[in-house]
């Protein structure tokens, strides 16, 4: 198998990666993406530490998906590449993942609180509450620890029945939100949406507490976006506007 990955797709990541600190969504180096190439069964993701002003698409780390070893590249890769890894295995169609610690959604994830869905901006992108996992344990954070991180969040997907295709993210208790897309600029702009609608949230839960909003509006909201029968946009015009 090759492991070789195309120019492509390290512009891809960098420009994402490099994205992070115009959307406010990191503070210093707190966050990462990378993306997939599933046909060289490798990821590419930013170098651990190193400064999104900094970093160059050599810089950018390729990893085996298989084994989490770095196949190319002379930095050590983000310390949450593990994490990332594990998504990979377990949704298979997912080609970008953006991990940040965004403030709103960073709240949510250390009040251990799904973000709910209390609007249409919410149900656009995510088909449903952007969960929260549960604490992991000691001997999870003993022993492969980010491995783990990502392990909560497939088996909180698991117990109920969400699918990652269509809510594209999720929190983890006390750290922060993981976030995914069909590529690395999808992950990143899921992530933008994530933040956005967790700072809705507190402000709508600030004013109401008990607030929500119909099943029937959100599922249409969400639908006339996703899916076979989507009427959002002019694909052949560019997306332009977002409404």
């Amino acid at each position: 198998m090759n492991r070789s990955v195309t120019a492509g797709l390290r512009d891809e990541v960098l420009h994402a990666n490099q994205a992070i600190p115009q959307a406010r969504l990191a503070t210093l180096t707190w966050g990462n993406v990378s993306g997939i190439d599933r046909d060289a069964g490798v990821y590419v993701i930013k170098p651990s530490g190193v400064s999104y002003d900094d970093l160059t698409a050599e810089q950018l780390v390729v990893v085996d998906l298989e084994d989490g070893r770095v196949v190319d590249g002379y930095l050590r890769p983000s310390v949450d590449s593990e994490t990332h890894r594990r998504l990979y295995l377990a949704f298979g169609d997912v080609g970008g993942i953006t991990h940040t610690h965004s403030p709103a959604a960073v709240a949510f994830a250390q009040a251990k609180r799904d973000i709910p869905v209390l609007g249409t901006t919410h149900a656009d992108a995510f088909n449903g509450p952007i969960r929260c996992t549960r604490d992991l344990t000691e001997a999870e954070c003993a022993t492969d620890y980010e491995y783990n991180t990502g392990q909560v969040i497939v088996e909180t997907f698991d117990s109920v029945g969400d699918d990652p295709a269509e809510v594209p993210g999720a929190l983890v208790a006390n750290h922060g939100p993981f976030v995914w897309g069909k590529d690395a600029g999808a992950s990143l702009k899921n992530a933008i949406i994530c933040e956005a609608v967790a700072q809705m949230a507190i402000q709508t839960l600030a004013l109401n507490p008990h607030a929500d909003a119909p099943p029937y509006l959100l599922e249409r909201h969400y639908r006339r976006k996703h899916g076979p029968d989507a009427y959002y946009g002019n694909p052949q015009a560019g997306q332009g506007a977002q409404r």
